[in-house]
């Protein structure tokens, strides 16, 4: 009913909206139809090969049917990604000619555990068996079209392993990479300079522009490659409970502490209601008052509300206390009374056996094995209580063997129940063992807490009708006006704050701090929404959000709003470094350093493996590297550093001794680089024509 009296207090400026909406769409669906917009059959292609949009839908459709909980747009973008990566090793496959024989696509089935550990394909001795395999798929051609689709991904998982192992094979390292790694960790420099450090000058001497940002970038477009963005600014409105609304709710939270006289219809006299202090059935007053209903658990005091814990826990029996707000409710409670030991804490050291499903077993044992180790734990911590954490840490399989077994504070029934029946029947500093389906433990109860039941009518705190008709006509009015008068005008003439912008790529779902709001990003995409466009979102447990598009930043490269972060610092860098090389003018290291306010140091046996200076100055390879291409005592031109310009001059370069064989770092390298490997799939992905037309099937 609610909801029907706000469409009926609407009514006008719905039809209003409606109209116009109708009017829209009628207008571009005729420009969506014929030859005013040609919109494509595939959802993309990569290096001219299409994708179908009926099989793209289809791959999709599966993985949100998968009970991962996935959204339609994630769904999408993760086939997406799969179909990229898919078409771009299929390409180098075809290239190399890979094929897979019959035995090497076997193992990666065999792989698979619905297929390798099945008991149909097993032979008594627990080994898969070729032959029952294929006789079961010859038997069952209903279960054919499993085979065949686990063989495509087989065939392709297969080549992906070839391939793989015929990058690793090209890697290698030769002597003189070794030898070149064993010099720059041996070789030593010393030498003299004089540093003008960036941090001398104040960022605010030197400006950095948006357009010296988009050069930057465009000198460096491999590392700002973006997609096509949308900048949004918003101004959020909630739909929360006024303070009159508080104050209504807190009234009749107040009003059911005592009884009340209403009238009774049908005997046409007055009956008096039992208020909650009094209420003979407190549980049927609690549902019935309540939009929480009755919980009759008993809860620890540290999980109470915490401003008021105290309060609540050591409240009598048949004592009430409030009204108190907990999050967005009022709330009164009235004691049930108190339960010794409603929860425990324990540590245990779990020695688990073959059979168990444990997966951080120490060691393979028997049960018979696990159960005399577990005793001779068991006599080790009843001799010595306080050596279980150490057992517990060296000998447990279980993920708390890094506390020292501490499992925390739980519940009766929360654990398997010889587990939880020795806890919960025992008193604190009891040791045993009991033995689970998880395998043998040794159990130390550490502390019980006592609980309270509480029986609570908790009234939720929300805005009423009359205070969402309000924020949704100030949220209508606000688009209407920001659309003609400009939306940062109307949002300080209405004192509303304009947040930040967020920057937004076609297939993002979240939207800055307000989290997935698909919607709005769709929006911002669309080919009828232009710079300056307004469009209010209904959003809901939040309120009403008014958007306006910024910018559309079809560049290729990340917007100057995120790229300034990084390359501001940079470029302001540069720009301090011409101020100071003006100024390092001399023809030795002592007049430099006096034109330029500085001072002359000293570096000694600085080697290239770790080109730091002292002095907190940090890394300076250039600078080092400088250093050891110098003749002795030749002086430098300024050099731009990582923390300021820098002029050096070469003391002197102690060479290592010369050694016959470098093979221990070569193998260094061949380590640093074994994950190269993984660089290849980005590699074709710069390289690639990839074509994304998502966007326009309504991802």
């Amino acid at each position: 009913m609610a909801v029907l009296s706000k469409i009926r207090q609407r009514s006008a400026l719905m039809i209003a909206v409606i109209a116009l909406a109708l009017f829209a769409f009628i207008i571009g669906d005729l420009f969506k139809s014929g030859s005013f917009n040609s919109t494509s059959k595939d959802v993309g292609s990569i290096n001219g090969k299409d994708i179908s949009f009926e099989d793209f839908r289809i791959k999709v459709s599966n993985v949100e049917k998968s009970g991962q909980g996935i959204t339609s747009t994630a769904a999408a973008n993760r086939v997406w990604d799969q179909e990229v990566s898919v078409a771009l090793l299929t390409s180098e496959f075809d290239k190399l000619g890979l094929r897979v024989g019959e035995k090497h696509l076997l193992e990666v089935l065999k792989a698979d555990q619905n297929i390798g550990k099945n008991p149909m394909f097993l032979n008594a001795a627990g080994m898969f068996d070729l032959a029952k395999f294929k006789e079961y798929f010859k038997s069952n051609p209903a279960q054919a079209q499993y085979l065949k689709d686990r063989e495509k991904d087989a065939e392709l998982n297969a080549k992906y392993q070839i391939y793989n192992t015929l990058i690793k094979s090209a890697i290698y390292t030769t002597e003189s990479e070794g030898k070149l790694k064993y010099e720059m960790e041996a070789n030593k420099v010393n030498f003299a300079y004089v540093a003008g450090l960036y941090s001398t000058i104040k960022d605010s001497d030197v400006k950095v522009t948006d357009a010296d940002i988009v050069d930057y970038m465009k000198k460096n477009e491999k590392k700002f490659k973006a997609d096509e963005s949308r900048e949004v600014e918003y101004v959020l409105i909630e739909d929360k409970a006024s303070n009159e609304d508080v104050a209504e709710v807190k009234s009749r939270i107040n009003a059911l502490l005592s009884g009340s006289v209403v009238y009774n219809q049908t005997t046409g006299k007055n009956d008096t209601l039992a208020g909650f202090k009094s209420a003979k059935n407190i549980v049927e007053f609690v549902n019935s008052n309540s939009d929480v209903p009755y919980d009759s658990t008993y809860i620890a005091k540290k999980d109470l509300p915490a401003i008021d814990a105290d309060k609540l826990y050591n409240l009598a029996p048949g004592e009430v206390y409030g009204p108190y707000v907990f999050g967005k409710y009022y709330c009164i409670s009235k004691s049930m009374g108190k339960k010794l030991g409603v929860n425990a804490k324990a540590s245990h050291i779990l020695i688990s056996y073959e059979g168990t499903q444990v997966p951080n077993q120490k060691e393979k044992r028997t049960k018979e094995e696990a159960k005399a180790k577990a005793e001779s734990i068991l006599a080790q911590v009843n001799a010595n209580p306080d050596s279980f954490l150490m057992l517990a840490y060296t000998n447990s399989d279980d993920s708390s063997a890094q506390q020292g077994g501490d499992l925390g504070y739980f519940g009766p029934n929360q654990m398997v129940k010889p587990f939880n029946d020795f806890v919960f029947n025992n008193g604190i500093g009891k040791v045993g063992l009991v033995e689970t389906p998880f395998g043998f433990h040794i159990i130390k109860i550490t502390d019980k807490q006592d609980g309270i039941r509480l029986a609570t009518v908790a009234q939720k705190i929300e805005a009423s009708e009359a205070t969402s008709d309000k924020v949704f006509t100030q949220a209508t009015k606000f688009e209407m006006d920001a659309t003609d008068k400009g939306f940062a005008k109307v949002a300080k003439d209405m004192a509303l704050t304009v947040a930040a912008p967020v920057t937004v790529d076609v297939m993002d779902e979240n939207f800055g701090p307000l989290g997935n709001q698909r919607t709005i990003v769709r929006w911002a995409f669309e080919d009828g929404t232009k710079v300056g466009a307004v469009k209010r979102f209904e959003v809901a447990n939040l309120g009403h959000v008014i958007a306006t598009l910024k910018n559309i930043d079809n560049s290729g490269l990340v917007s100057v709003t995120q790229a300034r972060s990084y390359v501001e610092s940079i470029l302001k860098n540069k720009k301090k470094a011409e101020l100071i090389k003006a100024k390092m003018t001399g023809t030795s290291l002592e007049a430099i350093a006096k034109a330029a306010g500085s001072t002359v140091q000293q570096a000694t046996e600085v080697t290239l493996q770790n080109p730091v200076l002292t002095g907190g100055v940090g890394q300076e390879p250039k600078v080092v590297g400088t250093a050891f291409a110098l003749a002795a005592n030749k002086i430098s031109a300024p050099i731009e550093g990582t923390t300021g310009v820098y002029v050096v001059k070469n003391n002197s370069t102690v060479k290592a001794p010369a050694l016959k064989d470098h093979a221990a770092y070569v193998a260094q390298i061949k380590a640093q680089s074994a994950g190269d490997v993984n660089r290849v799939l980005p590699a074709l992905k710069d390289n690639a024509e990839i074509e994304d037309n998502r966007k326009q099937f309504n991802y």
